[in-house]
C-alpha cells in the first residue's frame, strides 16, 4: 500500500484505489459504530494510549458528525444509531446546562461532550463555548428519517429535536441596530477575527454557522411536527423566528461572511470553514437554487485554500461535490492520499495518509477516513435538493464507471453505470413508499411502493 500511495500521488491513475478507500471507510464505520455500542470518537476505536488525545471525548463542532457522514448514503443506516442514541442520552444533562448557564428551557451541549453526559462549556472559548452542538447533532436525527421515512422513528426522536429548538426559542435575542435575532455569546469554531484596535477575538454574536444551524433545526422541527400532526403553534413560532435570523450573506470581497460584520479573519487559511455549513452538510446553499451564494462559496473555498489537515480536506471534498466541481474534488482526494512516510502518530506536517490508510492529522484522527468516503458518494449521487442527481461531480479520471446500492433521501437505493460521463443505465429500488425523480432520466416523478423497482437503459 505504501508503494501504491506513492504512485497515486505522482500520476493519480489508480481509480480502484479510491474505490478501495471508500470501502475501507465503510469497513471502519462498521467496525466502530455498531448498534448498541458507542459511536467512534476522534480516534475511532484505535487509540493506543490510556490518556488519549482530547481525553477520548467527542467533539461536536464537526468531528463526531463527520464520522457518521457516510452512514446513510453508504447504505449503513444501522451504523448511525449509536450517535442517535448518544444524542438522546445527553438530553437530561443538557437540560440542566440550559437552565443553569442560560436560564433557558430545552437542552443544549457545547463542543466537548462525553459518555458521562458532559454538556457544559469547556476548555477554550474559541471552540468550547459553541452552544449549537445539540442542534447539529439533531441534524443527524432528522437525516436518518429523511433516508428511512420511518414515522415511528421520527416520533421517537422528535422530543429530543423539540427540546433543542426550545433552547434557541428562549435564548435568541434582538441584535442592536439590525433587528435580527442572534445567539450570543457564540463563535465561528476555532477561528478568530481582528477588532479595529488590532485585538484578536473569538467570541461573537450571531455567527453565520449559528444562523445556518438554528435555521435548519427550526425548519426540521417544524417539518417533523407537520408530519406527525402535532405542535402546530410551536412550529409556526419556530418558522417566524427562523425568518428573523440573518440570511447567509456575501461580503464586498465576494466571499460568504463568517460573522455578522465583515471582520478580517486571523487565519485566512483556517482549517474550519464553518460558515459553509449551509453548503454541506445542510442544503441552504445550492448551485440550482442559490447560484449567487454558490459562487460566493467557491470564492470562500478558493481563498481558504485546499491544503490543510486530513479532516478539513475531507470536508472540502464534500463542499466541492455540492458545487458540482469533480476536478477539484479529485485534486483534494489526491492530496488527501499523499503518503505519510513517518510512522509517528503525532506526525506534525498536516494531512495525508499513512500506509495503513489511516488519515493523517496531528495527532492521528479518524474523521478524515469517514468524511472523504462521504465526499466520494456526493460526487456520485446527490438528493438534497428534492430530486436525485447521478454523477453530479464526476472527474475526467472517472469518465467510465459504475456504483451499486447507494441511498437517497425519500427512502431508495440506487445503482448506476456510465460511459464517457453519460449515464447508460440506472436502477432505483424503493425502500419506502414515495415519489422519486431522477434529474435527466425522468420527465416526471415516478410513484413506487416499498420493494418496487424502476430502471433505465440508454
Amino acid at each position: 500500500m505504501d508503494t501504491r500511495l506513492k504512485s497515486f500521488a505522482q500520476d493519480g491513475n489508480d481509480p480502484s484505489l479510491l474505490a478501495l478507500y471508500y470501502q475501507f471507510g465503510r469497513y471502519l464505520l462498521i467496525s466502530s459504530s455498531r448498534p448498541g455500542c458507542l459511536p467512534p470518537n476522534l480516534q475511532g476505536l484505535w487509540a493506543n494510549t490510556i490518556q488519549t488525545p482530547w481525553n477520548g471525548d467527542y467533539h461536536t463542532n464537526i468531528n463526531i458528525q463527520m464520522n457518521l457522514w457516510p452512514a446513510e448514503t453508504g447504505n449503513l443506516p444501522e451504523m448511525h444509531l449509536p450517535l442517535i442514541e448518544l444524542t438522546k442520552s445527553l438530553v437530561p444533562s443538557g437540560q440542566h446546562t440550559a437552565q443553569v448557564f442560560y436560564g433557558a428551557r430545552g437542552w443544549t451541549a457545547h463542543t466537548p461532550v462525553n459518555v458521562w453526559g458532559f454538556t457544559a462549556p469547556g476548555e477554550h472559548p474559541s471552540w468550547g463555548a459553541s452552544n449549537t452542538s445539540a442542534a447539529w447533532l439533531c441534524e443527524h436525527l432528522y437525516q436518518h428519517y429523511e433516508f428511512s421515512q420511518d414515522k415511528e422513528y421520527l416520533a421517537d426522536v422528535y422530543p429530543t429535536m423539540k427540546e433543542a429548538a426550545l433552547f434557541f426559542d428562549d435564548i435568541l435575542v434582538e441584535h442592536p441596530g439590525t433587528r435580527y435575532l442572534v445567539s450570543a455569546p457564540t463563535n465561528s469554531p476555532e477561528n478568530a477575527y481582528y477588532m479595529e484596535n488590532g485585538h484578536k477575538v473569538n467570541v461573537c454574536a450571531g455567527s453565520t454557522m449559528d444562523n445556518q444551524i438554528i435555521r435548519e433545526l427550526f425548519t426540521n422541527v417544524a417539518t417533523a411536527a407537520g408530519i406527525l400532526g402535532i405542535d402546530r403553534e410551536f412550529a409556526d413560532t419556530l418558522m417566524y423566528k427562523a425568518s428573523r435570523l440573518k440570511p447567509t450573506s456575501v461580503a464586498d470581497d465576494g466571499r460568504i461572511m463568517e460573522w455578522m460584520e465583515p471582520y478580517r479573519e486571523v487565519e485566512i487559511h483556517h482549517r474550519h470553514v464553518s460558515h459553509l455549513y449551509g453548503l454541506y452538510p445542510a442544503n441552504e446553499i445550492s448551485v440550482e437554487k442559490t447560484p449567487e451564494l454558490a459562487q460566493a462559496a467557491r470564492k470562500t473555498l478558493d481563498v481558504r485554500g485546499d491544503l490543510s489537515t486530513g479532516w478539513s480536506m475531507a470536508w472540502k471534498i464534500n463542499f466541492w461535490a455540492r458545487l458540482k466541481d469533480g476536478e477539484r474534488c479529485f485534486k483534494l482526494l489526491k492530496t488527501l492520499l499523499t503518503p505519510i512516510i513517518s510512522t509517528e502518530e503525532n506526525y506534525r506536517d498536516g494531512g495525508g495518509t499513512y500506509p495503513n490508510l489511516f488519515c493523517g492529522h496531528p495527532p492521528f484522527q479518524i474523521d478524515g477516513n469517514f468524511g472523504a468516503p462521504a465526499g466520494i458518494a456526493e460526487m456520485l449521487i446527490q438528493s438534497q435538493d428534492g430530486f436525485i442527481e447521478l454523477i453530479p461531480a464526476l472527474p475526467q479520471a472517472w469518465k467510465d464507471g459504475s456504483f451499486k446500492g447507494l441511498c437517497v433521501r425519500g427512502g431508495a437505493e440506487v445503482s448506476a453505470a456510465w460511459q464517457d460521463g453519460t449515464v447508460t443505465s440506472a436502477e432505483l429500488l424503493a425502500k419506502a413508499d414515495g415519489d422519486f425523480f431522477i434529474k435527466g432520466l425522468m420527465t416526471e416523478p415516478v410513484s413506487l411502493k416499498a420493494g418496487q423497482k424502476w430502471s433505465y437503459r440508454k
